[in-house]
């Protein structure tokens, strides 16, 4: 009779063990899948309304300010003169966006490239862009590190990191952050962005490649 009874506890520890799995690999299945638009979308949303709640402004390339002001620029320059120490929260915000990623992409996804136009693979192959639809990134600039595709990287990076800043924004900041406070500047920092996507897509992308 006794052994019946631990049987049947047994049984019914496992059976609930098994659902309780099932129930947290459908979970896990639910966070581990792309999300739409109509669920990241009021997410961000509800993290600028904390934002403005807490009185900060949302932006991500004020960390490149913040990061010169802490190593000591403002010592030379008044831009970066200022007490980073306030934007430390920003800062936060960064290394948990990396961290984020690292583990979202190691452990909460199938690392699957994501999916663009067949049209835009195959415009990008003609180009010369033979990982397109297949990596992540252009294989052909980032793993064949030529004197061109170098060249092209910094002069990238210091019109990303110049303008951001000369912009007051990126797109975080402005198309996020501002367009929520209905800021006029970052309207047409916006618009901005679209025309200048364009641009480089139609005329100095063929140029270049």
């Amino acid at each position: 009779m006794f052994n019946l009874y631990l049987c049947n506890i047994s049984h019914f520890t496992v059976r609930n063990l098994s659902s309780t799995l099932q129930q947290k690999l459908e979970t896990m299945e639910i966070i581990m899948q792309p999300w739409p638009w109509y669920v990241g979308g009021p997410i961000v949303g509800f993290i600028m309304l904390i934002l403005m709640y807490l009185g900060k402004s949302f932006g991500f390339s004020s960390n490149f300010r913040t990061l010169c002001s802490a190593l000591g620029a403002g010592e030379s320059c008044e831009f970066f003169r200022f007490d980073w120490k306030t934007q430390r929260w920003n800062l936060l915000f960064l290394v948990g966006a990396i961290a984020g990623g690292y583990v979202a992409s190691h452990w909460l996804s199938d690392n699957q490239v994501p999916q663009i136009a067949q049209t835009t693979i195959e415009q990008l192959h003609a180009e010369g862009f033979a990982s397109a639809g297949s990596s992540y990134y252009p294989a052909e600039i980032f793993d064949h590190l030529s004197p061109k595709n170098i060249v092209l990287l910094v002069i990238g990076g210091l019109l990303i990191g110049f303008g951001t800043r000369y912009a007051g924004g990126c797109t975080s900041g402005h198309a996020i952050s501002g367009l929520s406070n209905l800021q006029w500047p970052s309207l047409v920092a916006v618009v901005g962005f679209f025309i200048g996507g364009l641009i480089m897509v139609h005329l100095i992308f063929p140029l270049i490649f």
